[in-house]
């Protein structure tokens, strides 16, 4: 039997380093459980520092960047940038993937286009979450911005934590075995899910089991929403081991 190959197009800050390495590392691990094999294909938009001008500036690229991965006959494509899309203003992520689809419509390529804000949106929903804490990166009026898009949503954001990283390279290079203490600073007593990476340069794939296993309660990151988001796009088992409740095959 041949296996299908799935094309995965993601739309990418040009100073990223982390959606490139996270989602195909999802992917190829749930390979070893699943027929169905992936490709990575990325088209990237200009940003090097976290601030809401940049963020604006580089927005306005995706429609590009949907248009090139379309001409490579891409099955999905996700828009890596979750506090892009939380900046444009509250609900953005439903204009930007209508948007960004029918470009690829228009271009003869229709694929659906998933944002890591959107998907995060809808990851706590799946899951059940309405009380939930958040480790962002962002320098702290960039984090409120996010957390005031989550609650606009409805959902309680309990608890937060702005590491204040302005240049996106350092984000990459913040090393995801601190996030287990910056977690346990925080009182998560009283929530339903802990959102371990508000953001999909930050690395945290590493230490999701064991933040999990820390606290007790479901961990979801932007990367693990958004590789969710895709496989439901693509009608496919949304499992990848090691990766968290999310994507455990129990949703």
């Amino acid at each position: 039997m041949q296996q299908r190959l799935y094309r995965i197009g993601q739309i990418v800050p040009s100073s990223n380093t982390t959606m490139e390495t996270e989602i195909p590392a999802m992917l190829t691990a749930r390979q070893a459980i699943r027929p169905e094999r992936f490709t990575f294909h990325s088209s990237r938009m200009r940003m090097k520092k976290v601030v809401k001008e940049e963020l604006a500036a580089m927005d306005g690229e995706s429609d590009r960047c949907a248009v090139e991965l379309s001409d490579a006959r891409v099955d999905v494509l996700g828009y890596a940038c979750l506090v892009a899309i939380m900046a444009m203003g509250r609900g953005y992520h439903r204009q930007s993937e209508q948007r960004l689809t029918a470009h690829t419509a228009a271009n003869g390529a229709d694929a659906p286009v998933v944002t890591s804000a959107g998907a995060l949106i809808d990851a706590l929903k799946v899951i059940g979450a309405k009380k939930i804490v958040v480790v962002a990166p962002y320098m702290k009026p960039l984090t409120e911005l996010v957390v005031d898009y989550i609650r606009h949503e409805g959902y309680e954001v309990l608890d937060y934590r702005a590491l204040e990283i302005p240049d996106n390279l350092d984000v990459a290079r913040h090393d995801p075995a601190r996030l287990p203490a910056i977690v346990a600073q925080m009182d998560t007593s009283q929530v339903d899910a802990i959102v371990l990476s508000a953001c999909v340069q930050m690395p945290s794939l590493p230490v999701i089991a064991q933040v999990e296993a820390m606290t007790g309660k479901p961990v979801i990151t932007a990367a693990v929403a958004t590789t969710y988001a895709m496989l439901k796009r693509l009608e496919l088992d949304r499992i990848v081991p090691g990766a968290g409740a999310l994507l455990s095959g129990a949703y």
